[in-house]
């Protein structure tokens, strides 16, 4: 690793002024979990909404059977940035990931903005995913003849009788419960469950590959090249989980090796499943008859497998569970990580008796919950998606611009192909972000105007590089 100078104040002053690319302060954090956990933790994120609600509408409304193209080109594109991601994973194995690796490269004002985001971008895909958790539950219960009062089955407005969609709010705040249990305890649950999912993801492929018919699959691209393309934007948000799981680097032993193999690893599994899954589902159903709903559970039961149908609906909300506890980990050590580093308060830094940090965990978990009880899924996936693509480009972007001006440093792991692969990562990540509604603009640029509010206020004042606490390392 780097070696510090012996300078008490940044070189760089202002909001632009950059954290040491090494830091040698008391994280806080237990470093406890291995290769396999962090991998866990990135499929957790990666495989869920993806392949159980994803594919069969955008199968039917886009793509066709060439649905899987979509999941290749996403894929490419998502390895692009997830190359990156690697590359600073094993140089700076610190928690925070896009936020970190921003702050240290581009500056604070850059590492804040994308922080800041990312805090609601990961706590409404809680929210998100916890309503689909939800939605799934209910119908399994009705399914076996267990009816549930309307008054708890979804948001006020989302049917007759609605309220409050009392599971969704339960997930959210369990979920957070099992964080604060420590992160070598949860990283166990999460791995258990990942387990039963790939399992039965990879029945699903075993099993329908048998009621294949090739038929279904011709014409293999009825809306065209321009349908495909469509497909891939939509499903690309199935494919960047990586980025969660990057932030648990400060509680993984071996980080500055294991970091940027759990990210290859988990996108190139994740892959390999989506791309057979897909081609099980189109060629089992033809695609103009695909549910928009559960997908997968309505072919095999078209198929006469009633009773395997329903574990495939176990395994959507085992998989979606997973992202749940992914993306609460990701939101509660990005603010870890700012409030570690004075923007925001310190009282959120602190970490309790299983070194958690117990207070963002809970704030997330209650927020997520908030937004999962009481707002229509719709209008809580528009707070989605930006933030996570504009992480992807300041990360493309950084890792060309600390390669090259500071070749020097120690690096487990370089981005092939520099810099044509972050180039390209850039490019589709602005893409995406053209094709995003007005209204997740409109919601972006309140937040960001919050949050320059907060930063000018107080993080600009009590940053702890700002007040000379942290020294310049040779990233010159």
């Amino acid at each position: 690793m780097a070696t510090d100078r012996a300078t008490p104040i940044p070189k760089t002053t202002g909001i632009f002024r950059r954290k040491p690319i090494e830091a040698a302060e008391d994280s806080g954090l237990e470093r406890t979990i291995g290769l396999w956990q962090l991998t866990a933790i990135g499929l957790g994120a990666i495989i869920g909404a993806g392949i159980f609600a994803l594919a069969g509408p955008v199968a039917k409304a886009d793509a066709g059977p060439a649905v899987s193209i979509s999941f290749i080109i996403a894929g490419i594109a998502s390895a692009c940035a997830a190359l990156s991601y690697a590359e600073f994973g094993g140089l700076i194995p610190r928690a925070g990931s896009a936020y970190t690796y921003g702050y240290a490269v581009l500056g604070e004002a850059v590492g804040w903005f994308i922080g800041w985001d990312l805090l609601l971008e990961y706590t409404a895909i809680v929210a998100v995913v916890a309503i689909g958790v939800s939605q799934y539950f209910s119908f399994l219960l009705s399914a076996i003849g267990i009816h549930l009062p309307a008054w708890m089955l979804g948001a006020p407005g989302t049917g007759s009788g609605h309220h409050v969609d009392l599971f969704a709010v339960l997930l959210c705040l369990f979920v957070a419960w099992l964080l604060n249990r420590g992160i070598q305890t949860s990283a166990k649950v999460e791995t258990w469950l990942v387990f039963v999912k790939i399992a039965i993801v990879l029945a699903v492929i075993v099993v329908g590959a048998f009621y294949i018919k090739s038929d279904n699959l011709s014409p293999y691209m009825p809306y065209g090249m321009s349908g495909v393309a469509t497909g891939a934007a939509t499903v690309f948000f199935a494919v960047f989980g990586y980025d969660a799981m990057s932030t648990a680097a400060e509680e993984s032993k071996d980080a500055e090796r294991n970091l940027p193999k759990a990210i290859i690893l988990s996108l190139a599994i994740a892959m390999v499943l989506y791309l057979l899954a897909a081609t099980v589902l189109t060629g089992m159903v033809d695609y103009k008859h695909l549910s928009d709903t559960a997908a997968f559970a309505e072919a095999f039961n078209g198929a006469g497998l009633t009773v395997f149908a329903k574990i495939v609906s176990i395994g959507a909300i085992v998989g979606i569970i997973t992202v749940l506890f992914s993306f609460t980990l990701g939101a509660s050590r990005v603010w870890f990580a700012i409030s570690r580093d004075g923007l925001l308060p310190s009282w959120f830094a602190k970490t309790n008796k299983h070194r958690s940090p117990s207070r963002p965990t809970w704030i997330v978990g209650i927020v997520a919950a908030a937004i999962a009880g009481f707002v229509k899924i719709g209008d809580a996936a528009e707070l989605t998606n930006i933030g996570i693509l504009l992480a992807f480009v300041v990360v493309s972007a950084a890792v060309i611009v600390l390669r090259y001006r500071s070749p020097e440093l120690p690096r487990t792991f370089r981005t092939p192909f520099m810099p044509i692969t972050p180039l390209v990562g850039i490019a589709f990540s602005i893409w995406l972000v053209t094709k995003l509604q007005e209204a997740t603009w409109i919601r972006f640029v309140v937040w960001f105007l919050i949050g320059a509010i907060v930063y000018a206020a107080y993080g600009y004042r009590h940053s702890k590089v700002g007040q000379g606490e942290a020294v310049q390392t040779n990233d010159g």
